[in-house]
């Protein structure tokens, strides 16, 4: 078992996330991508399809209530480091106080500024990004930007998996890394499409 893995949600605060989440997506449509958090199904897919658990550096995008977050720290290694930036304060705050894992370093912002943070953390090229930010809703100039610095930041070899109610993340990603694996998972509210992204 890994000492540093923080505890799997429990079904109140499950409950408690739910309900963060609504308030997040009325708040902000925009910037939050459901209306409820991850179904623990596609967290394991998320991160089987990442293979984390062979990850040195992982970077979470838009970690919500930390559902995802937490599944994500569960199959790191010890020595692994966990990247997650969160544009929405009342998450960012939920984040702070609900999860405590010395190998999570949180940021509040924008994903645009992946490269400043890594740098700034002094940690190496990724080896998974894992997102759930809205490339469908978002500004197509802010989803562009986001796309090219995804592509410059991830290692060769590194994965990028994106989990979406629609398919606009592919035309952004696609131009930079190629063709993704495409996957649904149906056991989540609503269903998702689940794409994987390996640089070559």
């Amino acid at each position: 078992m890994n000492p540093f893995a923080s505890p799997r949600a429990t079904s109140a605060t499950r409950s408690a996330a739910s309900l963060d989440f609504l308030r997040g997506f009325v708040r902000n449509p925009a910037q939050v991508g459901s209306v409820i958090p991850s179904s623990p199904q596609l967290e394991q897919r998320l991160v089987q399809c990442a293979r984390v658990g062979e990850a040195r550096t992982v970077v979470e995008l838009g970690p919500g209530t930390g559902g995802t977050t937490r599944a994500l720290l569960s199959a790191m290694g010890p020595g692994a480091a966990l990247l997650a930036i969160e544009l929405d304060a009342d998450f960012f705050s939920g984040l702070q106080r609900g999860i405590r894992d010395p190998r999570l370093i949180l940021e509040h912002g924008s994903a645009e500024k992946l490269a400043e943070l890594l740098y700034q953390h002094d940690l190496p090229a990724p080896d998974a990004i894992v997102s759930g930010i809205p490339f469908s809703t978002m500004p197509a100039q802010v989803s562009r930007h986001i796309a090219a610095c995804i592509s410059q930041v991830l290692r060769p070899g590194g994965r990028f998996v994106a989990y979406q109610v629609r398919a606009h993340v592919a035309d952004f990603m696609s131009p930079h890394l190629g063709p993704p694996h495409k996957q649904w998972e149906m056991i989540n509210v609503p269903p998702v499409r689940v794409f994987t992204w390996v640089k070559g």
